[in-house]
């Protein structure tokens, strides 16, 4: 199967920059998107960015512009490059995978939090 193991999380001053990370191990073939999602206090859970095994991305509006969403060479790291922090950042940030059918595995959520 999959598994995904996020990292990057922590504490940042509004404007502020951080990324995160999302290794995946496992049956990596049958990954076809990667994608990442947050999730605030009493908000249900909403797509951040998502990338294709092409490259293709996709971005909440919210974000656009501020986050990037990339992966390395070997297609088994995905990074959420996070610019222009707000405050309405402030979330649990999960990484997700999927083969185009269905879920195959999320990552354990890492803790973003933006404030002065």
């Amino acid at each position: 199967q999959v598994q995904l193991v996020e990292s990057g999380g922590g504490l940042v001053q509004p404007g502020g920059s951080l990324r995160l990370s999302c290794a995946a191990s496992g049956m990596l073939f049958r990954i076809n998107a990667m994608g990442w999602y947050r999730q605030a206090p009493g908000k249900e859970r909403q797509l951040v960015a998502i990338i294709t095994s092409g490259g293709s991305a996709n971005y909440a509006e919210s974000v656009v512009g501020r986050f990037t969403i990339s992966r390395d060479n070997a297609e088994n790291t995905v990074y959420l490059q996070m610019n222009s922090l707000k405050a309405e950042d402030t979330a649990v940030y999960y990484c997700n995978a999927n083969s185009g059918v269905e879920i195959l595995a999320w990552g354990q959520g890492t803790q973003v939090t933006v404030s002065s």
